[in-house]
């Protein structure tokens, strides 16, 4: 495990907040405006499709955290939304995404929603993890899944951090992230794909972040990769075969690049530019790339982590 005392994700939100509160209120008030107008009856929040949706709500209060904060009130409301939920029901995305989210809003004032939970709730999710572990060393979607994949490795490991557990077996997990990396340097998502993407590598770079596994050589080899997927419009792409940066990808590719300290890659004046320019509503909230034509909380999270990774930077 890491050696500091807290959560990858805390660590994140931290850095996250500290960057962006140098963003001008009006600004800010802006695009908390836009988050809450996604905001359904239920207290949840929804995607484009309009529903609440624990994974847009999770990005939400993410946003907020950045943004601030939320409010007693609004973190109650969050709060009765993620109520109606048993977590023994949800899936690795979405049991990680609940599980913070509660964290969240237990520290915003909305209440403690596990309070009344077994005193071996932890134990329980634990044993629960470890049901979609695959033999590659790996952790799948569900049980079903034969095979790992980084993604839900790095969410089910995010889990174990929040309840101040590590994966069983590190060693077989941090073999399996490196037998997906390819001869470009990047890592792919599942065995049978042959081509990096920037996300499933910012998975395999943050897991190993968490439990070890990161070295020179590698770090040399993700630079070379994420070289060739930074754009001339000044964002990442998702990997080397498609065509232009989205607001996903910048994010992620951008942090990795915090993370291992890579300089003289990507232009951070560009990078925020394409964010500032490209991606940001001047009405509140961010889209997913320059043809998209609708703004989202997924993506709002991503356009302000942007620009919060760049000014954290900046005020270091």
């Amino acid at each position: 495990m890491s050696a500091t005392s807290d959560p990858y994700l805390v660590r994140l939100a931290e850095r996250l907040a500290n960057g962006l509160s140098r963003m001008d209120e009006p600004r800010r008030a802006r695009h908390r405006s836009f988050i809450l107008s996604c905001q359904q009856s239920d207290g949840g929040f929804g995607g484009r499709e309009g529903d609440s949706d624990l994974y847009y709500t999770s990005f939400a209060v993410r946003s907020f955290g950045m943004l601030g904060g939320m409010s007693t009130d609004e973190a109650k409301s969050v709060g009765a939304y993620l109520a109606t939920f048993d977590w023994r029901e949800l899936g690795v995305i979405d049991l990680m995404n609940w599980l913070y989210t509660v964290l969240a809003v237990q520290v915003f004032g909305g209440g403690d929603l596990l309070e009344d939970a077994d005193a071996d709730w932890p134990e329980q999710i634990a044993t629960k993890l470890e049901k979609v572990r695959t033999a590659d060393g790996g952790y799948a979607k569900s049980e079903e899944g034969a095979a790992g994949s980084t993604y839900h490795s790095f969410m089910v490991t995010l889990t174990y951090e929040l309840l101040g557990m590590a994966p069983p077996r590190p060693n077989k997990l941090i073999q399996f992230i490196y037998d997906r990396q390819r001869d470009d340097g990047g890592f792919v998502e599942i065995a049978p794909m042959k081509n990096s993407g920037t996300n499933p590598t910012a998975a395999a770079v943050g897991l190993m972040t968490i439990v070890g596994g990161l070295d020179k050589e590698l770090c040399e080899d993700i630079r070379d990769f994420l070289k060739e997927t930074w754009t001339s419009e000044g964002g990442f792409q998702a990997n080397k075969r498609i065509a232009f940066a989205d607001g996903l990808s910048t994010f992620t590719g951008l942090l990795t690049v915090q993370d291992l300290n890579i300089t003289n890659l990507a232009s951070e004046a560009m990078i925020e530019r394409f964010i500032a320019h490209e991606l940001e509503f001047p009405t509140g909230g961010f889209r997913g790339a320059a043809w998209d034509d609708q703004a989202d909380v997924e993506y709002s999270f991503y356009g302000l982590g942007c620009l919060a990774l760049l000014w954290s930077k900046a005020g270091a």
